[in-house]
């Protein structure tokens, strides 16, 4: 009986299982079909909500270092010639 208000609760996408008995396979198959598809689609978008923040974020960071790195190179430079 937890199984069968578990699966209705993260059932999320719009899916016709009430064609099926609550009690038979075929339902706990399509709402479970219905559970993997909905937690793939939300951690891709989790993935590329993460990957887009944080190439927004470090961004200005990796510019900063770059520039400290071509700082060091000429002042390098400097000292030897």
């Amino acid at each position: 009986m937890v199984n069968l208000l578990t699966l209705n609760s993260f059932s999320v996408e719009i899916k016709d299982c009430s064609k099926f008995s609550k009690l038979s396979a075929e339902y706990y198959k399509c709402k479970t079909n219905s559970l993997i598809k909905e937690t793939k689609n939300y951690t891709d978008n989790f993935i590329k909500d993460t990957k887009s923040y944080q190439d927004k974020e470090w961004s200005e960071e990796k510019s900063k270092l770059d520039d400290a790195k071509k700082k060091l190179k000429d002042a390098k430079k400097k000292v030897l010639d």
